[in-house]
């Protein structure tokens, strides 16, 4: 390797540290919950489920429709979608200056848009927004 190898790799050498450390703070801190927690007093109050100082309404392992977490899936898939027009709309009125990418810019957001429709679509004729089903 030469110098300049080395040197680009030493500014990688920040990143270990900190990816180090923060995998050392996880299990440091796992460990010691996991050994302190053998010294502490159980009862039934304490392994109860607590809700917001209130008493449990109904039990804590009951189980849900898929549906919930398939709207959940559905919002989170479209969220993501959109936060990619964020970088498209900062760099558009730059790239309309170029007449070279002044098409091809507003051609391939259209193109996203017909895909994430088609997903929205998709999603409304599977009735996966029906909560009655």
């Amino acid at each position: 390797m030469d110098a300049s190898s080395t040197m680009q790799l030493g500014q990688y050498l920040p990143v270990l540290i900190l990816l180090l450390a923060a995998v050392g703070f996880a299990a440091g801190v796992l460990l010691l919950s996991l050994l302190l927690g053998k010294f502490a007093r159980r009862s039934k109050a304490k392994d109860a489920p607590y809700e917001c100082g209130k008493d449990p309404i109904t039990d804590s392992s009951a189980r849900f429709s898929v549906k919930f977490y398939l709207v959940a899936m559905l919002f989170i898939l479209f969220d993501i979608e959109v936060v990619f027009l964020y970088p498209w709309a900062v760099v558009y009125k730059d790239m309309l200056a170029d007449p070279a990418t002044r098409n091809l810019i507003f051609a391939s957001m259209i193109s996203f848009m017909v895909i994430l429709f088609a997903g929205y679509l998709y999603a409304l004729k599977s009735k996966a927004f029906d909560w009655k089903k």
